[in-house]
């Protein structure tokens, strides 16, 4: 799937892929694979394996939720010789205050380099970091604004994802908590996330479509009722109607819904 991988998101092939270069690696993902789940809208059920992951983003240019990015990039990395592990965690609403009633339905990369691990996340909506974030607490920075990883306590977890995303936050919020202890190598044993995520009252992915990317000014974001746009630091959103819905999602994220 290397090959791939690295035609889907337009990144050089043959080419060793050290941790200098993850960066740009994340940062070309995310300008390319959208989070999406027209699947859950339309019923369709995806069993999480290599071989379906492959053939659901890499053959049919579609995107995921994290469940499905994050082990796509997991399987990738994986191959191109990099320590990886899966992690889980909770995800803090920050409307409500509160976790996730789902509770740890958020996948995540944990990555050892030179005896440092790192968080690793191209499944978090326009949340992501665009870099590896150290579990030292260290501030770490990229277009989408500063990210750092913090020890807790916390029943969910040891650790805490945290954001101060440009033009959107004042102060530092919590995207996450995640466990590092509990780390997972398997894909089988996300299939209960990805149950409770299409089937749980609480979830918030089975109530309509989403579909979001970042893009080189910001991002996009659409649903079945909006269209929104984050362009230099500046939001526009407008009404949008079911044939429209269909018309962008194919003219800005390449999908058919």
């Amino acid at each position: 799937m290397d090959l791939l991988f690295r035609k889907r998101i337009g990144y050089s092939e043959g080419e060793k892929i050290r941790f200098a270069d993850l960066p740009e690696l994340l940062k070309k993902v995310a300008l390319t694979l959208p989070f999406e789940n027209l699947c859950i809208t339309k019923g369709v059920f995806v069993p999480l394996t290599n071989e379906s992951l492959v053939e659901k983003i890499l053959k049919k240019n579609e995107g995921g939720l994290c469940y499905e990015l994050n082990p796509l990039l997991y399987m990738f990395l994986r191959e191109n010789d990099f320590h990886v592990s899966l992690v889980r965690g909770v995800v803090y609403n920050q409307n409500a205050q509160e976790w996730s009633s789902t509770g740890r339905t958020h996948a995540a990369i944990l990555l050892e380099e030179a005896g440092s691990k790192y968080l690793v996340d191209t499944g978090f909506g326009g949340n992501l970091p665009l870099v590896p974030v150290p579990l030292s607490g260290e501030t770490v920075q990229s277009m989408i604004g500063e990210f750092r990883v913090t020890k807790t306590e916390n029943s969910f977890g040891d650790y805490l994802f945290e954001m101060k995303r440009k033009d959107k936050d004042d102060d530092w919020t919590v995207g996450y908590v995640f466990d590092s202890k509990e780390t997972l190598t398997e894909l089988a044993k996300l299939e209960e996330m990805q149950t409770i995520i299409i089937e749980s009252e609480a979830s918030s992915f089975n109530k309509g479509p989403l579909i979001t990317k970042l893009t080189e000014e910001g991002s996009m974001t659409l649903t079945d009722k909006f269209f929104t746009r984050w362009r230099k630091g500046r939001m526009t959103k407008e009404d949008i109607s079911e044939e429209s819905f269909k018309e962008l999602a194919k003219e800005h994220f390449g999908l058919d819904a």
